[in-house]
This record gives C-alpha cells, structure tokens and sequence, in this order.
C-alpha cells in the first residue's frame, strides 16, 4: 500500500514524523519495567505465540526472567549452537537472515537492489576507508524473535571500537529498502577484531526499539542523548575466543546483562 502521489508505504512516513530515538529509549523503560509475574508470563508466552519462539533453547525458563528485556536478551543452552568444526571457518556472529553479501568496490556496499552505501560514511573513519577495500561484507538482520546476543566469529582481539550516533530508522524489510543509506544513518557500534586472516569489522546498528547496543568489553551504550562520535583504544586488548560473546541488543539492558 502506498500514498497516492507520494510512492512510499504509510509506515515510512510515519516513521518519519516519530521522534525515533526517544521512542526507543520509552520502549526500552518500559521492557525493563519489573511485572507481576503472572502479567509477565503471559505477555512473554503471548509474544511467543505470535513469533517461532522455542523456549526450550533458553537458559532459563519463563518463570526465572524478572522483565520482558531479561526475556528479550535471553542467553542460550550451552551446545545449542555448535560451532562449525573447521576451525579456519569463520561463524555467522547472531542468529539472523541474511540480507545482501559480496565484495566492497571502490568503496561501495549494496543495502538492496539500486540501493549502494558509502563504506566512508558507514565506518566514519577515514584512516580505514581503504582497508576494507576488496574485502567482503554481509548483511545480517535479526527479526523480533531472534536470540539477540552476538557473537565473535573468530578467535581475536579487540583494541579498538566506535561509536556512531545516528537515528533508529527500522532496519526490517520497509527500511531497507527505502531509506537511502540505512546503515550508515542509524546508530552504531563498531568492534574491530584483529584475528590471524587480519582486521574484521563487527558493525552493530540498532533499530526502532530495539536501539540499546552494548559490547562485553566496554561500558560503551547507544542512542546517548546528544552523544558525539567517538573512536576508543582498549587500554588492555580484550580477548575473545571463537563464538565467545562481544555484545547484544536491546531497547534497554543493564550493564550487568552482556559483561
């Protein structure tokens, strides 16, 4: 459905009038608000109902999560994710749908279909405008229902990380492809992971609602009210092995959460 004369789904314009980022930072409030239990359980079974949810992966049962964003940033069992047993194969980092992939040209990466970004614009680092040149990229998009943790697809270090502040336009489906330049409009925390092929960039962009990005290595937050960009050094390199965890998102979680 689109608005006569206009071309765009009605979603987007509204989506364009909404104050996108307090709206996050409300939805995020109230995900951490502490329930009656017996309100909390049926919203988290009600939630489970509507997306393909299974309970059982989850470290801990319905009863044990004390907010909806304890639930929404749920850990897994361990080995409910086996690692791949190749161990020069890099892991796919979250549980997601893959979007676009392919090699960057001249500085450019696909978001969709007659749809390309700028890789200076999306890592706002001139000194690394070139390094990722040639390389490859992948777009992953978590929906709803994904488990929201991510994690490290190689065994590395991190010795530096940025933080850009930006909107929180969607990043579903609506966004992509009609919002010029998504990923490198909205809010985001870059992970560089020094690992033995070389530098990788683990680029973490929130979304609306769903705009609390944290790392496992940094009390770096997202969606800061009238944050500036921001390139940091690790005063000691942090080490993360292969699968290990470096960080998650949300619309709000304490600290406590993801380190």
């Amino acid at each position: 459905m689109v608005f006569p004369g206009f071309g765009k789904p009605p979603a987007l314009y509204f989506l364009w009038i909404l104050p996108k980022n307090l709206f996050s930072r409300i939805c995020g409030f109230v995900a951490n608000l502490k329930l009656p239990p017996f309100i909390l359980q049926r919203l988290i079974r009600l939630f489970c109902h509507f997306y393909p949810i299974d309970l059982n992966e989850a470290e801990q049962s319905v009863e044990d999560f004390d907010c909806f964003n304890a639930f929404f940033t749920r850990k897994l069992r361990q080995g409910v994710r086996p690692l791949a047993e190749d161990p020069n194969a890099l892991l796919c980092p979250v549980d997601g749908t893959l979007g676009e992939y392919g090699i960057i040209r001249d500085g450019n990466l696909l978001q969709a279909k007659g749809l390309e970004y700028r890789l200076e614009d999306l890592l706002q680092d001139p000194e690394r405008k070139d390094l990722y040149d040639g390389g490859h990229y992948i777009t992953l998009y978590l929906a709803p229902h994904n488990y929201h943790r991510i994690h490290s697809p190689a065994e590395g270090q991190v010795r530096e990380f940025a933080y850009v502040p930006g909107d929180l336009w969607t990043v579903s489906e609506l966004g992509v492809m009609h919002v010029p330049g998504l990923f490198a409009r909205n809010e985001r925390i870059l992970t560089y992971l020094q690992t033995k092929a070389g530098e990788c960039a683990i680029i973490k962009v929130g979304a609306t609602v769903v705009g609390k990005i944290r790392v496992c290595y940094h009390d770096q937050v997202s969606n800061l009210p009238g944050a500036t960009f921001s390139l940091s050094r690790l005063e000691t390199p942090w080490h993360v092995e292969r699968g290990g965890e470096i960080g998650g998102l949300s619309g709000s979680v304490s600290g406590k959460d993801f380190r």
